[in-house]
């Protein structure tokens, strides 16, 4: 009986752990093509607008760092580490687009407007404490790498 809800607890882990993947993953992956197919309203446009340095090179490096780190995600290879350089795209994106205009929206409207990169933050947060979890790429190349072994 135990063994039995221990694999049916271990099969509803495993399927949050790739929700969560899939769901921080494609808002990164989407976001990251978003600043190619419009840059003046998202790439480099958007961040010569909110005073990003360098805005010809970084908005296409920062896109190029979403679309692989979010595929990355969405996958499941080499989650923890994919999560890296998202936490600090998404701290950035924190300061330089809520934090910095919190005097002139206030506390509510800066939630208001804060609620996806919080939510994209905390499940980043999540994906590096946890990792990808039992239905990611990773698990499944190790099991063909030990099948192949034995």
């Amino acid at each position: 009986m135990a063994l039995s809800i221990d694999v049916t607890w271990a099969k509803r882990v495993a399927k949050a752990i790739l929700l969560i993947r899939v769901l921080v993953g494609w808002v990164f992956l989407s976001e990251g093509i978003q600043k190619f197919l419009f840059p003046d309203s998202l790439g480099v446009g958007r961040f010569v607008k909110i005073g990003i340095p360098w805005p010809q090179v970084m908005a296409p490096f920062v896109g190029v760092v979403e679309i692989v780190c979010g595929t990355l995600l969405l996958v499941g290879f080499l989650t923890r580490l994919a999560t890296v350089p998202l936490l600090i795209d998404i701290a950035i994106a924190l300061y330089s687009t809520k934090i910095v205009t919190f005097a002139k929206n206030g506390f509510w409207g800066t939630l208001h407007e804060a609620r996806t990169d919080v939510s994209m933050l905390l499940g980043l947060i999540f994906l590096l404490l946890v990792g990808g979890g039992s239905l990611a790429l990773d698990v499944w190349l190790a099991s063909r790498r030990l099948d192949g072994n034995a």
